[in-house]
């Protein structure tokens, strides 16, 4: 019988234009991307455990805030409940530079009238960025929120930079 080992897992800190990222992985799949809020992490005081999927993933992050990536390729792997992980799989689907709106996403689903519970499974994202929670939207086009980083001014940022109208 061969024994098995628990899966490596990783931390690496990142500078970004949003502020400093945390990005963590089990494995070869990134598991959780947290955006400083307020200038501070809860890894803060941690020591980096960089992976070579953690590396990939910075390098993939630093690409696309040069404007030189619209999509991420480095392996993500979440875990929530069946519905928040139906948003989820949606999100990925959303391309650099487009959005879709809370009701289209609960029709997608199924839940055409869940509007608070697709804005609950969108702000549950472990992976913001990765999966792009940025790109949803209220149907008017204006920002509701966004619970990454320090929240409206990072999710601006964000749509600023793809290029996406917004109110």
């Amino acid at each position: 019988m061969t024994p098995r080992t628990a899966p490596a897992v990783g931390l690496l800190t990142l500078d970004s234009p949003l502020g400093r990222i945390a990005l963590h992985a089990e494995g070869e799949a990134v598991t959780r991307l947290e955006i400083a809020t307020a200038g501070r992490l809860s890894t803060d005081g941690l020591p980096d455990s960089p992976t070579p999927v953690l590396r990939r993933a910075a390098t993939e992050l630093g690409e696309y805030f040069a404007g030189r990536r619209t999509a991420f390729t480095v392996p993500v792997r979440v875990a929530g409940t069946p519905f928040q992980e139906a948003i989820w799989q949606h999100l990925r689907t959303i391309p650099f530079g487009a959005v879709r709106g809370y009701g289209e996403l609960g029709r997608a689903t199924g839940r055409a009238t869940a509007g608070r519970a697709v804005g609950g499974a969108v702000g549950a994202n472990p992976v913001p960025l990765l999966i792009p929670c940025h790109r949803v939207l209220a149907s008017d086009a204006r920002i509701t929120g966004y619970s990454a980083g320090d929240g409206i001014p990072t999710k601006v940022w964000l749509l600023d930079h793809e290029g996406i109208a917004h109110r």
